[in-house]
Parts: C-alpha cells; sequence; structure tokens
C-alpha cells in the first residue's frame, strides 16, 4: 500500500497551490493522509478529487476543518496502527508532543507535521515520520512530502523537491 504523507501546506497563505509533483503522486496512490495546517478547506476538497484523504487539524486551520477533522486520530491499515497528529502545543517540543499524544495508544507509526522539518526515526519501536511541508520549506534547503509504504511492515521515505 503506498500513501503520500503531506503536512503544513498553508494554501493560500504561505503557498498557492499543491505542487504538481505533489498531485501526481497522490494520483498514484492508495491514500492520502495530511498531518495539519491545511489553512483551508478548500485543500481538503481539491486532495478529495486526487484520492481518498484522511487527516487532521493543524492550529492555523479553518474552522470549517476544525468541523471535519479531529485533533488525532488513528488508522488501522495492513493490521498497522497509524497515529495521526498535528503536534502544535504549549509546552515540549513537537516530538515529546506528538509521542505524548499517543502514550495510551498502542501505535507503530506516528506521522506529524508542525515543524516543517522533514524526519525519520524510531523511538522504542514506533515509527516517528514527519514529511516537512510541500509549499512552506522554511529553513529547509528543499520543499518535501513523504511516501509510506506498508506491507508486512512499514517504510518512509521523504521526497524531496525545488
Amino acid at each position: 500500500m503506498k500513501i503520500i504523507v503531506i503536512g503544513d501546506t498553508h494554501i493560500p497563505k504561505r503557498g498557492k497551490e499543491i505542487p504538481t509533483i505533489v498531485r501526481e503522486e497522490c494520483k498514484n496512490s492508495d491514500l492520502i493522509i495530511h498531518v495539519g495546517d491545511w489553512q483551508t478547506i478548500d485543500v481538503y476538497n481539491e486532495l478529495k478529487n486526487l484520492g481518498q484523504v484522511e487527516g487532521v487539524y493543524g492550529n492555523v486551520d479553518s474552522s470549517d476543518l476544525l468541523e471535519v477533522l479531529p485533533f488525532k486520530k488513528i488508522l488501522t491499515i495492513k493490521n498497522k496502527r497509524i497515529g495521526v497528529v498535528h503536534g502544535h502545543g504549549k509546552s515540549q517540543t513537537t516530538e515529546k508532543r506528538e509521542i505524548f499524544a499517543f502514550k495510551e495508544d498502542s501505535v507503530n507509526c506516528i506521522l506529524f507535521g508542525h515543524s516543517h522539518i522533514p524526519s525519520i526515526k524510531y523511538i522504542n519501536d514506533v515509527l516517528l515520520f514527519n514529511p516537512g511541508s510541500a509549499t512552506d520549506k522554511r529553513k529547509q534547503q528543499y520543499f518535501s512530502f513523504g511516501i509510506l509504504t506498508i506491507d508486512n511492515e512499514i517504510n518512509a521515505k521523504v521526497v524531496y523537491f525545488k
């Protein structure tokens, strides 16, 4: 199963549209997961035109997104439990907040955003995956998004582009 993971799109404030490379990958995926900070519901609706979409809201999302998306969610895909959360909050680091969000849950992977910094790491056998941002790279050298593949195990890859 191929899953496109994106987040922190901030459309239309930081980016004007979903980049072509991301749109094409979404069309060729089994699922699209957005880890929050869409900004407007238009992004949600556009992604739904490209494929099946799951996601959570972030700290800059409009009230209409908060009505249709949860703060966090757990998806079960091929017997793997995937936690999804944006990662915003008032204390600790983004990584500590997203781990805390699922401390009572048994998950194999946590997808998160907020920092705009792509990362792939394991803590206590849980894959932590931040795809970065495809539209607002901030101090990063490249824009980025993620590809998660799930078969017998979960594999994550960050795709970088200019």
